[in-house]
């Protein structure tokens, strides 16, 4: 979600990003951070929304590679306690959500630009599609189709293989506004067990499970104030970031829900695969990256020095933590030492 910033704020970013060597707080180290990276240039045409959806199969999310910058090294047996923290990408792009393609290279919505970009290995970015409506998750697919949600319409549209021009593959129920917390659709989660699409459907506080072609629409579990991120566990199990109600929960078999995670206003989640989940939390008081032990309920706090607005979150190989900053505008990676 978009959220309105003090000139005090945003006046403090470039003063805590340059006091701030990037050492989080709480379990993590600090690292060294990279130079700031130059953008890339355009390599498709602007992304018009066609109401033609063509046949899509259904095919399952590539299994998470490792991002350009991160190493291919195994992932450790346990949650690691200490990590360096490294900026990969800062610049004049305003890094939303993450996602990696099937190359493991990172990709990122921009929704002040209304783009989906890519990190290149060099740091440079690439612009890949323009012309979106506030585009914020993003979940490739196997077959090489993106899927993106669409804030400002409360759409899901998605780009065929190798096409610049994004489809409508549904408009989902509820009426969007500008207004903080009467948002649009921001998150999107990939559910290996049924080989659909979570979709938390922000205005209504409703969950859907939506099929890859888009005509078919199931509710999940409703009750919440305004959903944006979500993931769900290889067993199925579904989380959820409930950015205006507060926390992180659980949805149930029945459609119930569960606390499972603290946070002020979470805005995206995901499983580390040690038994926690991450949470970025863009309440400015907070603008942190923490994780919680599913089973204890231990909450440690791995970033917020120089963070303002928190938003995506990924895991890439080897248990590096990826998180994304748009007000920052910078795009940071935890790496476990030891």
């Amino acid at each position: 979600m978009k959220r309105a910033l003090s000139l005090t704020a945003v006046a403090a970013v470039g003063m805590a990003l340059a006091a701030c060597s990037g050492s989080p707080t709480g379990g993590a180290s600090a690292g060294t951070s990279a130079p700031p990276a130059a953008a890339g240039t355009a390599t498709s045409p602007s992304g018009s929304v066609s109401t033609s959806a063509p046949t899509i199969s259904s095919p399952s999310p590539p299994a998470k590679a490792a991002s350009p910058s991160t190493s291919a090294s195994a992932a450790p047996k346990s949650a690691p306690a200490q990590f360096t923290r490294t900026t990969l990408y800062s610049g004049a792009a305003h890094p939303d959500d993450l996602a990696f393609d099937s190359s493991g290279r990172l990709l990122f919505s921009d929704y002040t630009n209304g783009t989906i970009s890519r990190l290149n290995a060099a740091g440079s970015v690439t612009v890949l599609h323009r012309g979106l409506a506030g585009p914020e998750a993003l979940v490739p697919l196997a077959d090489g189709t993106l899927v993106v949600a669409e804030e400002k319409t409360n759409r899901i549209v998605a780009f065929a293989p190798g096409s610049g021009t994004a489809h409508l593959l549904r408009t989902m129920p509820g009426n969007p506004t500008l207004v903080e917390c009467h948002q649009g659709t921001d998150g999107i989660a990939w559910d290996p067990t049924t080989k659909s699409l979570v979709i938390p459907d922000a205005p209504t506080g409703t969950i859907y499970r939506l099929s890859t072609d888009g005509k078919t629409l199931t509710q999940v579990a409703s009750g919440f104030t305004h959903p944006v991120g979500a993931t769900v566990a290889p067993n199925g199990t579904i989380y959820v970031a409930d950015e205006c109600g507060g926390d992180v929960w659980r949805v149930t078999a029945g459609g119930g829900r569960a606390q499972v995670a603290p946070a002020s206003m979470p805005d995206d989640v995901a499983l580390d695969g040690f038994g926690n989940i991450i949470v970025t939390d863009v309440r400015h008081a907070r603008h942190s990256v923490t994780r919680t032990n599913l089973r204890t309920g231990a909450t440690t706090t791995l970033a917020s020095a120089g963070l303002v607005e928190p938003q995506g979150l990924v895991i890439a190989a080897g248990g590096a933590i990826i998180v994304s900053d748009d007000i920052a505008d910078v795009i940071i990676k935890l790496t476990p030492r030891g």
